[in-house]
């Protein structure tokens, strides 16, 4: 009340207010519901609720008629506010186990109260329970699609390729983006030296938030807050279209920002490229802390991911990678980074790191825009590329084993099959000889009531025949067994099978009180799939499972993407279209006694869970 507040904090929320209005997302009419629902429902006004533009002109009109507005509304609703409540919580350290003893408590009470007639009740009911979730349902009277109202074709995404100074490619894909600008670039991690790679998440989530060129961490939010929607930067290891045993390894950074900001966005990553801050240890802390404790609340969330990322470890050369950046081990590592007393020698890692991967060595850009605004992002892409560390610089690191990289077109079709070394057509492919697939179980033992499960089997990749038959009966496992098995049988919260760009056939479960019955049920459905036990019927309902994948919407912002991310082309759309269109019984049959029947192919599980006496009995198990 006494100071008021700063007019570029208010900027940067009118700006954000703006970004929201524009940003298009595949649940743009979604979000607009569920803003209005609200309102609408206690008879308030919808169509006043979605005249956002009129509320911002009217706000700024307050604010210039009274300067004190919003100081004066702080005084109204909060200081002169007689309404008020004060609540204070503090946890119960024996919550759980006190939960625990109370249930058994009114399950013995009630179990004793029963006569034996409302016994044999009770069983006669689950008999007839467990008999009507064994029989199919009748679904011939529910309005569906048919195969024949899918297209066969989809529309192409035309992109344009530049090349800046003959090295960088940049993919500049022409989208009706409502007045935004998104930019992408990839860089490459192939010099990274291997003690390094662990503290790559930690380094992507700290690099724009530690502040950058003149600007402190402060100054730094604020400009992202006023002159962008957003700044992200993530690991990310890319699997090769055609071999399991390759990958790619790198870093991609996001943003966007309204077109006339366009400037200083590029501007704010010219700055992060080129002198990114790392000197202020304890506000590192502060992020570090934030980190590891977000990633220890996501677990209860995406456990079922973090089983399905451990089960693949060492099933494909990139699954060991995979669970470094994003798995238990990534967890455990901020874990212990979050408990050092000082963190002074982790602070001296992100320099390392830096000169590793924010150079435009081995880097490749995406701009999606309106075609009007192309030509100005062209300028700004290259100039931001051209003041960027890497031109001219060699570097040489001689615990990098150049043997094992691999040159490969983003685009093969367009390459006409011949790639020269380090043209700027090219990714880079780690590729381990000398890799090969084996077999673990582990069972993390978590303080959690209820277990998340996975399995994984390595199968084929991408542009392999039978990915587009395996896809469908990972669909297929799902609807017509795994649903009733694990979630109506074993009242897990949900179950399926996932087939990923990653070639992994990964069985899952999640929030599952069944752990060891849920793996079994993993296993029978193979069997109920190699012995042919779905119809034609069920078969075009996973067709169209999947359809509902390849033909979702997809952004004005991600348009291009597995082009720019994994070399897909439309062309190489195409042709699993039309693979998928010719998917039949035979085939789907052929693929589960292919790649599923146990010695065939190689299995990897894993469980996060509470204690298990049948898995600690198991020496095929692996504890943590």
């Amino acid at each position: 009340m006494k100071n008021g507040f700063e007019e570029e904090r208010i900027e940067a929320l009118l700006h954000k207010v703006e970004i929201q209005l524009k940003h298009q997302t595949t649940h743009f009419g979604l979000a607009l519901a569920t803003y209005v629902a609200t309102n609408w429902n206690h008879d308030g006004d919808p169509v006043e609720m979605l005249r956002i533009s009129e509320k911002v002109t009217r706000f700024r009109q307050s604010l210039k008629d009274n300067p004190h507005f919003l100081q004066d509304k702080v005084k109204q609703y909060f200081k002169e506010n007689p309404h008020q409540m004060a609540l204070s919580m503090s946890p119960d350290v024996g919550y759980l186990e006190n939960q625990t003893k109370v249930e058994k408590g009114k399950l013995q009470e009630k179990v004793n109260s029963l006569s034996l007639e409302e016994r044999q009740e009770i069983y006669k009911k689950g008999l007839e329970l467990i008999a009507a979730q064994s029989t199919s349902p009748d679904s011939s009277s529910l309005p569906a699609l048919e195969i024949s109202d899918i297209q066969q074709t989809f529309p192409l995404t035309p992109v344009e390729m530049s090349y800046v100074e003959g090295e960088v490619p940049v993919q500049y894909c022409s989208q009706p983006t409502n007045g935004v600008v998104y930019f992408k670039a990839f860089t490459n991690l192939n010099t990274l030296p291997e003690e390094l790679k662990p503290y790559v998440p930690l380094f992507c989530n700290v690099i724009t938030r530690m502040g950058c060129g003149n600007l402190d961490y402060r100054q730094q939010d604020q400009q992202i807050e006023l002159k962008t929607g957003g700044m992200a930067v993530s690991p990310k290891i890319l699997q090769d279209n055609d071999n399991l045993d390759m990958y790619e390894q790198g870093v991609l950074f996001t943003s966007l920002c309204l077109d006339r900001n366009l400037p200083d966005m590029m501007q704010l990553w010219m700055d992060i490229f080129n002198s990114p801050r790392f000197e202020d240890e304890e506000h590192l802390r502060v992020l570090v802390m934030m980190a590891a404790q977000e990633l220890a609340n996501g677990i209860p969330d995406s456990g079922h991911q973090y089983a399905a990322v451990r089960a693949g470890k060492t099933l494909t050369s990139a699954g060991r990678l995979q669970e470094m950046f994003n798995g238990i081990s990534q967890v455990q590592h901020m874990k212990r980074i979050a408990e050092k007393p000082e963190l002074l020698t982790v602070l001296r890692k992100l320099p390392r790191i830096k000169m590793h991967l924010l150079s435009n060595e081995n880097m490749r850009c995406a701009v999606n825009a309106t075609p009007q605004v192309i030509p100005e992002a062209s300028k700004e892409v290259e100039k931001f590329i051209r003041n960027i560390p890497g031109f001219g610089k060699k570097k040489k690191d001689k615990k990098l084993n150049r043997s094992n990289i691999t040159e490969k077109a983003l685009n093969p079709e367009e390459a006409g099959g011949e790639v020269s070394a380090g043209s700027g057509a090219t990714k880079k492919l780690v590729f381990e000889p000398t890799f090969k697939a084996c077999q673990m179980k582990t069972h993390f033992q978590l303080p959690f009531p209820v277990n998340y499960v996975s399995e994984c089997v390595r199968t084929v990749p991408y542009m392999h025949p039978d990915f587009i038959n395996l896809h469908v009966l990972a669909r297929l496992l799902t609807a017509k067994f795994l649903h009733r098995e694990i979630r109506e049988k074993g009242g897990a919260y949900g179950g399926g099978v996932n087939l990923s760009h990653s070639g992994l056939f990964t069985f899952y479960s999640y929030r599952d009180p069944n752990s060891i019955d849920t793996i079994s049920a993993f296993r029978r459905s193979v069997d109920w799939a190699k012995a042919g036990k779905f119809t034609q019927e069920d078969i075009d309902e996973a067709k169209l499972s999947v359809f509902s994948t390849v033909d979702a919407p997809v952004a004005p912002s991600d348009k291009g993407l597995d082009r720019f991310l994994y070399g897909i082309s439309d062309e190489m759309k195409q042709k699993h279209r039309e693979q998928l269109f010719a998917v039949d019984h035979d085939g789907l049959v052929g693929v589960a006694n292919k790649y599923l029947t146990t010695g065939h192919s190689t299995w990897g599980a894993a469980i996060l869970g509470p204690e298990n006496e049948s898995i600690a009995r198991d020496p095929t198990w692996i504890q943590r």
